[in-house]
């Protein structure tokens, strides 16, 4: 039993696009929030900006103030995922490992904003690891290796339907100019 090329080709499609449709939605989705993180302070809080330009606080004092956050839920060192410092804006942001995110003037200390950040919780979802590292390896990197097939396959699809359809028409257009130059030699 001989399988067509074509049938076999939107099989595939077919089946491709079903295989990938969840984790896809779920990757363009988060994309898309992740896309406007910086307009919406819901998504990624707003950095505020101080006049302070040169950051003069310890790390001590760093995390004295920020234990003072009860959000935050910061008691130690590694209660912290990280510090980012940003001399340009005077802040300095400590992003705490439950997602709170306290801003403190990089001059004085003085606590800015205290705010939850959902940008991190929406990246990981969007690469997958939110749900495991398996999840990531095992469902959402196939599924972008399927799309990228369905792309490149259907895209070939697209131009060769454009060939057909383009030979087509000049068949046509052969078959019509023989048709007038034989009806004008019989009438002659």
């Amino acid at each position: 039993m001989k399988i067509k090329w074509q049938k076999l080709h939107r099989k595939t499609h077919y089946w491709g696009a079903i295989l990938c449709a969840l984790p896809i939605v779920v990757v363009l989705g988060t994309g898309l929030l992740l896309q406007v993180k910086k307009q919406f302070s819901w998504i990624q809080p707003t950095t505020i900006k101080t006049d302070s330009i040169i950051p003069q606080i310890s790390f001590e004092r760093i995390l004295a103030i920020s234990k003072t956050v009860p959000e935050a839920n910061i008691t130690q060192w590694a209660d912290i995922e990280r510090l980012d410092v940003r001399p340009s804006k005077g802040v300095i942001k400590v992003r705490s490992k439950t997602d709170w995110e306290v801003q403190l003037d990089q001059g004085s200390g003085a606590v800015l904003a205290v705010n939850y950040r959902r940008s991190d919780i929406i990246e990981s979802i969007h690469d997958g690891s939110f749900f495991s590292d398996s999840a990531k390896l095992y469902i959402f990197l196939p599924a972008a290796v399927i799309l990228s097939w369905l792309w490149i396959s259907g895209m070939y699809l697209f131009f060769k339907t454009l060939i057909v359809r383009r030979n087509h028409k000049q068949k046509l257009a052969h078959k019509a100019a023989a048709l007038t130059a034989l009806s004008e030699s019989i009438i002659i």
